[in-house]
């Protein structure tokens, strides 16, 4: 660990991952709450397009897939707001045109190379320059304050649209914001464990925290947590292992999440016991009057019949009085 901590790049790749894990899952939990949890692969598609710009006009990658990200999650969010027979067949053309335009593009610029593209498809955690952390640093404290400062409102909207715009909160800004969110995530991911698997790490982290957590808080900061132990354990296994960084992530993320699965089902049977041995306070200890010789069983001392207890005599239920209630 101490060999591995003396190198640059080893000490950019796992700051690099820790911001990675917290900010994917951050956003990931209310894709997975909307089902919408392949949202990031086609954002992945279109963020392509960006980094073939990037190589044309000879700028920053990730600053250029951010840009066409946010487009294209804006365009995707209008289309699925609209909610049109044919808003399946658009967002296929925007993802397919993304990824094809994107390789194009690549192939057509100067620094066109055999790893060029591939870095960004399957991530290359280790090549993360200094530039690189800092934009990575940027984008995930925007995505972060705003998922978690803005964390009833965004889950209000995930869970019902509708009561969320009767309560008056701005559906359509919270949704576009989610959106743009979203794609700001795809392009900080994309370097550690790329376009390709970047959906997986927003959503893997947040269903194996769904196996033990019962409440959306402990649910977002369970995937968190878990989201920075797998981006820190596939890190340290990639250098050791010699293997790529972005498939170890993912992998050890699915592999925690099939070990939640088979602690869940115990658990929930543990809960239920406990819930039928644990009958819960009593409904009610008020002891009843006692019962004078000759009264009712429903009749209380001093009461007219037909009176609603605590009311005067002008409240008794007569036959008219019950059919207006019933009405």
């Amino acid at each position: 660990m101490t060999e591995m901590l003396s190198y640059d790049f080893m000490q950019r790749a796992l700051l690099a991952a820790v911001l990675v894990g917290i900010t994917a899952p951050a956003v990931g939990i209310y894709l997975v709450q909307r089902r919408q949890a392949l949202m990031g692969d086609g954002m992945g598609h279109v963020a392509m397009t960006g980094v073939g710009l990037g190589f044309i006009f000879q700028t920053s990658p990730v600053w250029m897939a951010v840009l066409v990200c946010v487009l294209g999650a804006v365009t995707m969010e209008l289309v699925r707001s609209r909610g049109n027979q044919r808003g399946d067949i658009a967002l296929a053309m925007l993802f397919y045109g993304g990824m094809a335009c994107g390789k194009l593009l690549v192939s057509l610029s100067a620094q066109a190379g055999a790893g060029s593209l591939e870095s960004y498809l399957w991530g290359s955690i280790l090549t993360v320059a200094p530039t690189d952390l800092i934009t990575i640093a940027v984008l995930g404290a925007v995505v972060v304050a705003v998922t978690i400062g803005l964390r009833r409102q965004l889950f209000a909207i995930c869970q019902d649209e509708d009561f969320a715009r009767v309560t008056g909160l701005p559906v359509r800004t919270l949704n576009l914001l989610l959106a743009v969110m979203a794609a700001v995530t795809v392009t900080v991911a994309m370097r550690v464990v790329g376009l390709l698997l970047v959906s997986a790490l927003m959503v893997v982290p947040v269903v194996a925290a769904q196996q033990l957590t019962r409440s959306f808080a402990a649910t977002q900061a369970a995937s968190i947590a878990l989201g920075v132990v797998v981006s820190l354990a596939g890190v340290t296994g990639s250098y050791h292992l010699n293997v790529p960084s972005g498939p170890a992530i993912v992998l050890l993320a699915i592999a925690v999440f099939a070990v939640f699965s088979l602690l869940a089902a115990p658990l929930a049977r543990r809960r239920h016991r406990r819930g039928v041995t644990d009958p819960g306070p009593k409904v009610c200890d008020v002891a009843l009057p006692e019962q004078s010789p000759g009264q009712s069983p429903d009749q209380v001392p001093g009461q007219i019949p037909g009176q609603i207890p605590g009311r005067g005599s002008s409240d008794a239920i007569t036959p008219e009085r019950g059919a207006g209630l019933a009405q």
